[in-house]
């Protein structure tokens, strides 16, 4: 019997692998091949694997970023994501380990004397002198096994991408930390920016009051008619009515760093230090190779890569037979003072192979998708990689030429700042027109205002380079 029973097994490979057809699964190498540097810069040193506390040295915003880490909604429903992913590992692992259970029953039934079991056990007795009982009780207590034989590894390969994921969504986590933390640090930036614009405005408000009274006392002096008080009266209201919309954006600022950090509108505390004085420190980018190693996100790719590969397999060993072992042992008997003694004893032991036949189109179909799902993630992963690089190109170029845009304008703000007192002078010794003031005023307070731009981008791009290269989650 054990003879045929093999041979019934080597028949049903036979006939499984012969009818198979099953497409190869895709193997391509996922590494990009990316340029060897970032224009010509050849150092190895780079800022992505500071800690942002060291990067960041305000004392405020630092504050703000761990108040976010404890209490961004959004990340706090990232973690528990990780625990489900977590969970569903431990779910894969418990699938290719064999299933036990604990069987306890009872129970009686009356067989119609008049059948075949009625007659059976009316004739048959339990010992000499001892008739089955009538209705017969039945008990019994033992263990059950169930286990899948991982042959072809589908369970062990299920179980591997399961980890993968989860790695994947702890990457994922951490590039979440890195987008709070460059956002969290944009706003901020974007909030002192703001104070600042609102500082200048206040301060051309007086300047032009002080032009104001100049004018109204040279009115007084018949030197100027009430045309130039008009046009230095309306220029002073434009310049206040400025302010409105500045203090609006710093609602707004503070609401969206309140809203990043998981707390409800109150005042921010921020840096008072003038914000384009000093110059910003030179970065460092390394090598486009160390993306590879610091940026989250190409970490996350390259798990989720992983992962189809190995759901490919699993999908594989769908097409070849899978063997089930079944097992039980106990007691058994209708009387409980016979429960445990040896002649109660049961145990039975079954084994089953199963390979797929006829009709394997949905094992064929899910197969085909396990595939083009992981085409599709080498797609994901090389874009990922793509955009990583260019990026960092682009947040570098934005790093040097807001630098230069920046010592530019410096310089336009300091000549116009001296042509305000040299317009003023002149105008009052009638040597210009009143429209030169009001000109110069106009342009040396636009000037600055841009000069405040500019210094917020080059802390954004400040904030962008760090974050390209892989920075902020560390």
């Amino acid at each position: 019997m054990i003879v045929k029973f093999k041979y019934l097994v080597v028949i049903a490979i036979g006939l499984t692998l012969s009818g198979c057809k099953i497409q190869q699964p895709v193997n391509q190498n996922p590494r990009q091949v990316i340029p060897p540097a970032f224009n010509n810069l050849s150092d190895t040193t780079t800022i992505a694997t500071m800690n942002w506390r060291q990067y960041f040295d305000d004392d405020n915003l630092i504050a703000l970023i761990d108040t976010a880490l404890l209490r961004n909604q959004e990340l706090n429903m990232m973690m528990k994501e990780i625990e489900i992913s977590r969970n569903e590992v431990r779910a894969r692992k418990g699938e290719y380990l064999p299933f036990v259970g604990l069987q306890v029953g009872a129970g009686f039934d009356k067989a119609a004397e008049y059948t075949r079991t009625g007659a059976v056990d009316k004739s048959l007795e339990i010992k000499p002198g001892t008739p089955f009982p009538d209705p017969f009780s039945d008990y019994g207590i033992g263990l059950r096994a169930s286990w899948e034989v991982d042959i072809w590894k589908k369970l062990r390969n299920g179980k591997k991408a399961a980890v993968a994921r989860y790695l994947a969504s702890v990457e994922g986590k951490n590039f979440m930390i890195t987008n709070l933390v460059a956002e969290l640090a944009n706003s901020y930036y974007e909030l002192l920016a703001y104070d600042n614009l609102l500082s200048i405005i206040q301060q051309n408000v007086a300047i032009q009051e002080d032009a104001l009274q100049v004018v109204k006392h040279l009115k007084d002096a018949a030197k100027v008619s009430q045309l130039a008080i008009n046009r230095f009266e309306a220029q002073l209201l434009n310049t206040k009515n400025l302010q409105y919309e500045i203090k609006q954006r710093i609602v707004e600022t503070e609401n969206r760093i309140h809203f990043l950090t998981g707390t409800f509108p109150a005042k921010i505390s921020r840096s008072t230090v003038s914000f384009t004085d000093g110059s910003l420190n030179p970065v460092s980018v390394g090598v486009p190779s160390q993306l590879l190693a610091n940026r989250p996100d190409i970490h996350q790719a390259e798990l989720e890569l992983e992962a189809t590969h190995l759901e490919v397999k699993a999908a594989r060993a769908n097409f070849y037979p899978s063997l089930r072992v079944d097992a039980g042992t106990g007691f058994q008997a209708f009387n409980p003072a016979y429960l445990i003694k040896p002649q109660s004893l049961l145990y039975n032991l079954a084994g089953e192979v199963v390979a797929p036949l006829v009709n394997r189109n949905a094992i064929k179909a899910a197969y085909a998708n396990a595939n083009a799902r992981q085409v599709q993630q080498l797609y994901n992963y090389q874009q990922v990689v793509l955009r990583a690089f260019t990026e960092v190109i682009n947040q570098l170029s934005k790093v040097e030429n807001y630098e230069q845009s920046f010592n530019t304008k410096s310089r336009e703000v300091e000549i116009l700042t001296q042509s305000i007192g040299i317009s003023t002078n002149l105008f009052r010794s009638a040597r210009a027109d009143y429209l030169e003031v009001l000109l110069t005023q106009r342009e040396a307070l636009e000037s600055k205002m841009e000069l405040i731009e500019i210094r917020k981008e080059q802390l954004s791009a400040k904030v962008g380079i760090y974050k390209a290269l892989g920075g902020g989650w560390r």
